[in-house]
């Protein structure tokens, strides 16, 4: 079923806008011009939805637990945020986190992004794939695994590792805890990949997932957009993976630089890896050229 975004901003009901301006300032990504009419059309409904979902999967557990003579013990709810670099995934993960939160059912929603679960530079190096950064192969795809069928289970505790963009690295000893969610987000730009054989795949545990779509020339400009300003900003920090750039290189070989590594990693990985998942998702918003989201596509059963 596929709505314009006048008709899916409708859906919204009488759902409240509670978001002010500085909250979202502080949500949305470097260069993302998310507005509160945005929060307003697309976010607002989508978080109506959601809680209808995560209410009626409470139930159904209810009666298997119930059949099955199990003690009450919910499972999280787990939402699965897909799409390419520079799409802005991330900002649509953190504001799903913020508005689902404040559903009075399901107050505690965490957030996860499975470039945690990225291999130290130190192993990708070893296995001469630090160029292929991104890609499925450069995940521990058994520890996200493991880590998501564990939050399925009701973990109470989980201890992962914690990735950084500016040291574009794990963090030797760093962990997030993540303890026993009403609702998970899993953000990540392969997290719909499918199973490799006679494994699971990480959407398999997932009751509801999200492909943030938009055409690929309007990415690439998005992205060198983003590099740019954080060229002029996070990379200037001496502990950046990325000061050089900042620091030594002109803006216009740093352009050059930008846009290489768009061509030859960033959308290789879209068009061979990310995109073909989409038809796997859910719910999809489309994006155009102004970060808009124009339509939106949902797979009713």
């Amino acid at each position: 079923m596929e709505l314009d975004r006048q008709a899916w901003a409708a859906l919204r009901d009488s759902t409240p806008l509670s978001l002010t301006e500085a909250e979202l300032e502080d949500l949305r990504g470097t260069t993302d011009p998310t507005s509160l009419d945005d929060v307003r059309d697309i976010y607002l409904p989508l978080s109506r939805l959601l809680n209808l979902y995560v209410k009626a999967t409470r139930q159904r557990h209810a009666a298997v637990r119930g059949f099955l003579g199990e003690d009450d013990r919910p499972a999280p709810f787990i939402i699965g945020v897909a799409g390419s670099v520079a799409v802005g995934k991330s900002t649509t993960a953190r504001l799903l986190r913020t508005l689902l939160a404040q559903w009075p059912d399901h107050p505690n929603v965490e957030l996860v992004s499975t470039d945690n679960f990225l291999y130290p530079n130190a192993v990708l190096k070893d296995r001469e794939i630090m160029n292929r950064k991104g890609f499925p192969e450069s995940y521990d795809r058994r520890a996200l695994v493991r880590f998501v069928s564990e939050a399925k289970a009701g973990a109470p505790r989980m201890d992962i590792p914690v990735y950084s963009h500016l040291a574009y690295d794990i963090v030797p000893g760093a962990v997030q805890t993540v303890h026993r969610p009403d609702i998970l987000v899993l953000e990540g730009i392969n997290v719909l990949q499918p199973p490799l054989p006679g494994r699971l795949a990480v959407a398999d545990f997932f009751d509801f997932s999200i492909y943030v779509d938009a055409r690929v020339e309007h990415i690439r400009s998005w992205y060198l957009d983003r590099f740019l300003e954080l060229r002029r900003t996070a990379f200037s920090d001496p502990r950046s993976y990325f000061h050089a750039i900042a620091t030594t290189v002109e803006e216009e070989r740093a352009k050059e630089f930008a846009l290489n590594t768009w061509r030859t990693v960033n959308e290789v990985n879209l068009v061979e890896n990310i995109l073909p998942t989409r038809g796997r998702a859910t719910l999809v918003l489309y994006k155009g050229e102004d970060h808009r989201i124009r339509r939106v596509r949902l797979r009713k059963t």
